[in-house]
């Protein structure tokens, strides 16, 4: 396996979709201080509610996302919730990639 940069990362979290909206996660402005450092991942994944129904499959995507790069990669989630600036960008998004 060759060494994995920063922009490895950014790129693969770049390409994961959100499962209810056609935008990825990045493009929501729900993922933000993504770190790599010595194979380990830090991250924070920002949610625009604290009860979204899917917080869980965000999170394993995330976490599968980056073990495809390497397996042996530690990966630290935070969770924290959107300020309203950002919870009115993410909900204007929402309806216009909303998948029924």
């Amino acid at each position: 396996m060759t060494k994995l940069s920063q922009l490895d990362i950014d790129q693969a979290l770049s390409k994961i979709m959100h499962p209810e909206i056609t935008y990825s996660l990045v493009d929501l402005g729900m993922l933000e201080n993504v770190i790599y450092r010595q194979d380990k991942v830090s991250l924070t994944l920002k949610l625009p509610f604290p009860q979204v129904p899917v917080k869980d499959f965000l999170i394993q995507s995330i976490k599968e996302t980056l073990a495809g790069l390497d397996e042996t990669i530690q990966v630290k989630i935070d969770i924290e919730q959107m300020g309203q600036k950002e919870r009115d960008t993410f909900i204007k998004m929402a309806k216009k990639g909303w998948k029924l």
